[in-house]
This record gives structure tokens, C-alpha cells and sequence, in this order.
């Protein structure tokens, strides 16, 4: 037995007992005739003391030749402290040390294993195993793991079976590139990765399971940010015999559940909004709704005059930043840098300022006057003290543009409370989305999402006023779940693919296995699928979600720790009839 109590369970109750810890050696402190250690493992930290007093000579001696991370075995007696540390859990007992072996000895680590660390996040991720054992690392890995123990918990009482689903599938037209692997056995032929497992639990529901999920890894290869990860996580769950109304329920439920036991709030509200309302509102379909700032739409009230910025504009919109006024010409001269950055792509900004005493004072007093600026603080919902931030341009661009600058205006007013959790579903998205490059539709979801009842015969005369039975659920302005109501029979599915730029030919051969399932008594069928990842980070209170995976990959989509991917030699790639296009060196 290499312990009997870990390193954060000793308490006063304990003193005169004889214990045996081990751990890594977090520091130690020196002082000639007596030497502190303090001994770290997952469950906390306890204190040891080496006293020339009552402490052999050789141990002392080992004492000092330790090192940080050297792993060690002490047996020894709980005695009480002196000085008493009320900053850990066992800050009123020390161990008075008997006995030190070394179990393992360690380089001096390239960063220090500390909350606050001196190391950079390249050399974090390089050395990601010495990462972990920080606490704020190793505090978000056990805080996913109480999620999804939640998460299972909570389905499996509501009557769903976890399944498990192949990861060696066919390669399909998702959305995103897939990533494939070569079959040896079947030369020149290739499994895909799943990018999600939409076909198999599809096929479940034929095969009667009724309520399936699944905590299931999947695989887009997509260009990366902060929050992706070419492998990400999500709660797959699928349900027959149900409407929108049952999926939405289950999954408010579930929600609630893992806001109460994770995070003690209690969330009664799970607001609904029009995806098309979301858009004229907030400019995107994931709003955070923690803070107002909603927009305005001002082309009435400001293309009535000769400033042709506005009266060229597609779509005049404007936000009343509360409290606004109070910002200086310098500060509102670096706002209007920061939307002409190239991330957001704004021209410009006008702007309006909301004085104490009801009037106005607007960088376009040139062409309007008080009445007109008045019109525009009614719309936006401008008070006295605000500021009223105007953009201008082609609709989509411009609501994108006004969202970015919604967001990071709440971000400087502190408005983003990471303690406030605010959901959202916003449904009716539309089915079809419109390629301007190509001119074709593609599928807005998948191409096994179901139109709105009646709706099917749109496709034909008005397809992109067709809506989907789908819908998403939004917290804090991050899409955390996401999913609809399928099609289930043949007929429906072959029209869906149809006006998705499939031939006959090229249907049967994508997905002909799920065709012809379905003229087997397919069930009605939904479901939704949550980001893990994401959802768990922002239980968690953060924005990112790198730190609630154990091994991470770069923005270059590498695991710097392993060097992958790498090069396959030259006996792999021949065994799997595979050639480098161009025959350049691989080392």
C-alpha cells in the first residue's frame, strides 16, 4: 500500500495518528535545522516537516536533495501546526516525517506547477501531462466529468439507452470536410471518421430502441478557433414517436438538471425566439440574451435626408449603449477603429449621444436635426446618458458587424456575467440556405432535417421561405445543443435530396442504406445533440473550452505533445497502397 489517506483528507481529528502519503513535492523550504515539504496529489495538499530534533540524519539528508515533482513516499506522524493554514483544507495538521523513499525523481519542470504559472500556452500544451497537474487543469477535467455524470443520470431516468455507434463509417456531404482512413484489406477504398452519428441513430429509431444517446467523439476536419477542436464531444440522443414540443421538453429538463447540480441555479424561463427575429434583433441566430442592447432598425427614420452613407445602405441599424454618453471622443474614436479592423469589416460608425438634458449631439448633425435624432433614440431604446452606435450597409454584412460590436461593448461593460446563465431556443430556422457563389441550396442543418408541416411543397416555387422543424438551444450567447424532427419516409427524403443537387444515382449511392430502411416502418423521429465541450466550459464559467480536454490539439489542428499527425514509413504507406503526390522528403 503506497498510502493510506490521500493528500487532502487529513484533518486536526487526525493528530497522533501514523499515516503513509505519497505525492509530488510542490516546494520545500529550507531553513538549516528544519525543512518544510509541501506533498501534492489530486485531492489536495499536506504539509510535511523534517526537524533535526526528531528526525534521522540520513532522512534529513534526502529531505534536502529533494527536488519540485519528485515523487515521494512518507510515512510519518499527523502532529498540529504552529502556524496554521486556513487557505487549504489541511492547513491545521503537518506530517512530522519518519520515513522518505523517492519513488521517482524529476527534471526541473519548463514551467512552474502552479495555479498562476509562468509557462505560455505552446509550451503548456507541449508538456500538456505537467499542465494537468495544476489545480485550474485538473479542477476543469473533473468538472467534465461531473457534467456528463449528470448528463447520463438524467437520461437514463428519463428512460434513454446509451448506445454505441461505429467510428469507421461512409464517407457523406455533411458540411464539412471528413477525415478518412485507408482500408488494407479493401485496397483503395476509404472509412470516413463520423462528423456526427446522424445516420446510425436515424436507424436505431427504425430498429425500435425509442430513446437512444450517446457521449460520442466526432471528426470534422474544419479550419480552427479558439472553441474547436477537429475532435469535440457531443451528447447525441435521439427519440421516436415525438413533435418539436417533446424534444424541447426533455432537453429544457435536462438543462435545468445540470444548471441545479452543477452549478446551484435554478432556471425556470427558456424563452423562444424566431430564428428570424433573432436576426433582426441581435444579428445572429445565437444571442446572448444576459443584457438588452437590442437592435434598431433605422432606415425609416434615417434615410430621409441627404447623407448618402445611410440613404445607399441596404440596412440602417443602431444600438443604445447604456451609460454610453460618458465616453470620451478618444474612446469613441477607438470604437470606430475597432469595427473597421479587419475581423469585423465595418466602414465606419455614426454615432449619437444621449445628453442629461434630452438633447442630442450627433457625429451627423450635418444633415440631421434634433427631431430626427429623438426618432432614432425611440427606436433603439436610447434613455438620457447613453450612446447611440450606428452601422450601415448590406444586411447581412451589417448585422453581422453591429453583433460583433454588441458583444464586445458588453464585454467592456461587464455584462457578461459567466455567473448569470440565460438560455434560449431559438426555432423555425430556414431549411435551405443559398450559395451565393454557386447559386445552388444547401441543407441550413443536414439534408435529413424535416420541413414545417405543410411546408413541402415550397420547395418547388419559394425554397429559401421554406422553414425546418429544427431548432437550437442557446446559453450565453454560445449554441450549446442543436437538432430537429426527420424525415422518415423514402419519398420525402429522395425530394429533400433532390433539391439539395443529387441525382437519383448519387442519392442511392450516399445514402440508399437509410432510404431503404425507411420503407420498413420507419417510426416519427427527432433529436438533438449538445456540444460537450462547449457546454461544459461554459458551466464552467469560461470561454474557451481547451482546458476541459485532457489533450487539446493547436490551431493548426496538431497535438504538439505527440508531434502528430506525422508521416506514415514507407512500408506503412505501401501496405496501404497509398503515394505522396509529390515524392518530397519526410524527415
Amino acid at each position: 500500500m503506497y498510502r493510506t489517506h490521500n493528500n487532502g483528507s487529513l484533518r486536526a481529528a487526525d493528530v497522533n495518528k501514523e499515516v503513509t502519503l505519497a505525492g509530488w513535492v510542490q516546494k520545500s523550504r529550507d531553513k538549516g535545522f528544519i525543512i518544510w515539504v509541501d506533498l501534492r496529489d489530486r485531492y489536495g495538499m499536506t504539509q510535511l516537516v523534517f526537524d533535526e530534533e526528531r528526525t534521522d540524519a540520513s532522512i534529513m539528508e534526502q529531505a534536502r536533495k529533494l527536488g519540485r515533482e519528485f515523487v515521494i513516499q512518507v510515512t510519518g506522524t499527523v502532529i498540529e501546526r504552529d502556524s496554521k493554514n486556513p487557505n487549504i483544507a489541511t492547513g491545521d495538521i503537518e506530517i512530522l516525517v519518519s520515513k522518505l523513499e523517492v519513488l521517482n525523481a524529476s527534471l526541473t519542470p519548463p514551467f512552474t506547477i502552479e495555479d498562476e504559472t509562468d509557462g505560455g500556452e505552446d509550451v503548456r500544451m507541449k508538456y500538456r501531462y505537467l499542465d494537468i497537474r495544476r489545480k485550474p487543469v485538473r479542477d476543469s477535467l473533473i468538472f467534465r466529468h461531473k457534467v456528463a455524470l449528470e448528463v447520463r443520470k438524467y437520461l437514463s431516468d428519463q428512460d434513454f439507452i446509451e448506445v454505441e455507434t461505429p467510428y469507421l463509417i461512409k464517407s457523406t456531404p455533411e458540411g464539412a470536410r471528413d477525415f478518412v482512413v485507408p482500408s488494407r484489406m479493401n485496397e483503395g477504398q476509404f472509412y470516413a471518421l463520423p462528423q456526427s452519428p446522424q445516420t446510425f441513430k436515424q436507424l436505431l429509431m427504425v430498429g425500435g430502441m425509442d430513446k437512444y444517446f450517446q457521449i460520442v467523439k466526432c471528426f470534422r476536419d474544419e479550419d480552427l478557433r479558439a472553441d474547436r477542436q477537429p475532435e469535440f464531444t457531443q451528447i447525441d440522443c435521439e427519440m421516436a414517436f415525438v413533435e418539436q414540443e417533446d424534444i424541447l421538453n426533455i432537453f429544457e429538463g435536462l438543462t435545468r438538471h445540470l444548471l441545479k447540480e452543477v452549478n446551484g441555479v435554478e432556471i425556470e424561463k427558456f424563452p423562444r425566439m424566431l430564428y428570424d427575429d433573432a436576426m433582426r434583433l441581435y444579428g445572429n441566430d445565437k444571442p446572448d440574451i444576459r443584457f438588452g442592447m437590442e437592435f434598431g432598425e433605422l432606415n425609416e427614420v434615417a434615410q430621409h435626408k441627404d447623407f448618402g452613407v445611410f440613404n445607399n445602405a441596404e440596412l440602417v441599424v443602431g444600438i443604445a449603449v447604456p451609460g454610453g454618453n460618458s465616453y470620451t471622443r478618444k474612446e469613441i474614436d477607438k470604437l470606430i477603429d475597432w469595427v473597421k479592423r479587419p475581423q469585423v469589416g465595418a466602414l465606419g460608425m455614426v454615432y449619437s449621444r444621449c445628453n442629461d438634458d434630452g438633447s442630442f449631439k450627433s457625429s451627423v448633425d450635418k444633415f440631421y436635426d434634433q427631431e430626427d435624432l429623438a426618432k432614432w433614440a425611440e427606436v433603439t431604446g436610447a434613455q438620457k446618458g447613453d450612446l447611440i452606435c450606428i452601422l450601415s450597409g448590406e444586411t447581412s454584412k451589417v448585422r453581422a458587424q453591429m453583433s460583433a460590436l454588441r458583444m464586445e461593448l458588453a464585454t467592456r461593460l461587464g455584462l457578461r456575467d459567466p455567473k448569470v446563465f440565460a438560455p434560449l431556443w431559438v426555432i423555425d430556422f430556414p431549411l435551405l440556405e443559398l450559395d451565393e457563389e454557386t447559386g445552388h441550396y444547401h441543407a441550413m442543418h443536414h439534408p435529413f432535417t424535416s420541413p414545417k408541416p405543410g411546408q413541402i411543397e415550397l420547395l418547388d416555387t419559394k425554397p429559401g421561405e421554406v422553414k425546418a422543424n429544427a431548432y437550437d438551444l442557446v446559453l450565453n450567447g454560445n449554441e450549446i445543443g442543436g437538432g430537429s424532427i426527420r424525415i422518415h419516409d423514402k419519398e420525402t427524403q429522395a425530394i429533400m435530396l433532390r433539391h439539395l443537387g443529387f441525382s437519383e444515382e448519387e442519392a442511392k449511392t450516399q445514402f440508399g442504406f437509410l432510404m431503404d430502411a425507411f420503407e420498413y416502418g420507419a417510426p416519427p423521429h427527432g433529436g438533438l445533440a449538445f456540444g460537450l465541450d462547449r457546454l461544459v466550459a461554459i458551466l464552467g464559467g469560461q470561454e474557451t473550452i481547451r482546458d476541459f480536454i485532457a489533450f487539446p490539439k493547436n490551431n493548426s489542428g496538431r497535438d504538439v505533445m505527440i508531434d502528430a499527425p506525422a508521416f506514415l514509413d514507407d512500408e506503412q504507406m505501401k501496405e496501404l497502397n497509398l503515394k505522396l503526390r509529390d515524392q518530397k522528403s519526410k524527415h
